[in-house]
C-alpha cells in the first residue's frame, strides 16, 4: 500500500470517527429523555439503566415504559415485534461484525439501526467492520451514560423533540442512504419504503413501520434491470458475421 492509500484511508478513519462520535452524541441525548421518562413514569432508577444496558434498543425501550403499567405482557410483545426488524439487520451485516463466535454474539448486541446503517454505507469489507463497530460502542455508551444522567436528573430533563434533536438519527441515515440510491432498483425500494413508513407511521408504534417499511423490496423486484448494450444494438448498421 502507497503512502497517498494510507493517507486517504487515514482520513477516511478520521471522518468515521468524528461521525460516530457525533451520533452517539445524539444518542445520549435520546437516552437522557428515556431515562428521566422512565422514571417519571414510576419506574424504580435500576430499571431504564438495567434496561439500556440489556435491551440496548431504543424504540422497544419507549415502547416498554408506554405500557408496562398496563400490561407487562403487551410490553414484552411489543418489544419483540418491533425489534424483528433485526433479523433482515442481522442478515445483512453478518459479515461485518466478525468471524469468531465472540465476535458475533457480542456484535448482535450492537446491531441497530445506525450501526448497520454505517456499515452497510461502506463499500470495502474492513471499512464496514470498524464503521459498525465505531457507531455500534458509541452509540452503546453514550445512551447507557445518558440513560444514567437522566434517570437521576428527573424531570429536569425535557423532551428532546422540543429542541429538534429528535431529528438527528433520520437526518445521519439519510445523508448515508443517498450514496447507496445509485440505479433504479433501489431507488424504487428506497422510495416505496420511505413511502410506507410515513404513512404507517401514525397508525403503528414506534419502530413497526421500518418493518413493515422491508416491503419496500418488493418494488425493487418489480423494475426490470437494464440490459448492457452490446455493439451491434448500439450500431444497427454495423455488419455482423
Amino acid at each position: 500500500m502507497g503512502s497517498t492509500e494510507r493517507a486517504d484511508g487515514a482520513v477516511r478513519d478520521t471522518a468515521l470517527l468524528r461521525d460516530a462520535l457525533a451520533i452517539g452524541a445524539a444518542a445520549g441525548v435520546i437516552g437522557l429523555s428515556f431515562g428521566a421518562i422512565a422514571v417519571a413514569g414510576g419506574l424504580p432508577l435500576w430499571a431504564p439503566v438495567l434496561m439500556s444496558l440489556v435491551v440496548f434498543a431504543g424504540g422497544s425501550q419507549f415502547l416498554a415504559v408506554a405500557f408496562v403499567a398496563a400490561s407487562p405482557v403487551a410490553a414484552v410483545l411489543g418489544g419483540i415485534l418491533v425489534n424483528a426488524r433485526h433479523l433482515p439487520f442481522g442478515l445483512a451485516v453478518g459479515g461485518s461484525v466478525g468471524d469468531t463466535l465472540g465476535a458475533r454474539l457480542l456484535g448482535s448486541h450492537l446491531l441497530i439501526d445506525e450501526s448497520t446503517a454505517f456499515a452497510l454505507a461502506q463499500r470495502d469489507p474492513a471499512r464496514s467492520r470498524r464503521a459498525f463497530w465505531a457507531v455500534g460502542i458509541a452509540i452503546f455508551l453514550t445512551w447507557n451514560i445518558g440513560t444514567v444522567a437522566g434517570a437521576l436528573l428527573g424531570g429536569a430533563v425535557g423532551d428532546p423533540a422540543v429542541y429538534g434533536l429528535d431529528a438527528a438519527f433520520p437526518a445521519g441515515l439519510l445523508a448515508l442512504l443517498m450514496a447507496s440510491l445509485k440505479d433504479r432498483p433501489t431507488r424504487y425500494a428506497a422510495l416505496a419504503g420511505a413511502a410506507i413508513a410515513v404513512l404507517t407511521t401514525p397508525l403503528l408504534p414506534a419502530g413497526l413501520p421500518v418493518l413493515v417499511a422491508l416491503a419496500g423490496v418488493g418494488a425493487a423486484l418489480l423494475v426490470p434491470t437494464p440490459r448492457p448494450r452490446t455493439a451491434a444494438a448500439a450500431d444497427p448498421e454495423r455488419e455482423t458475421v
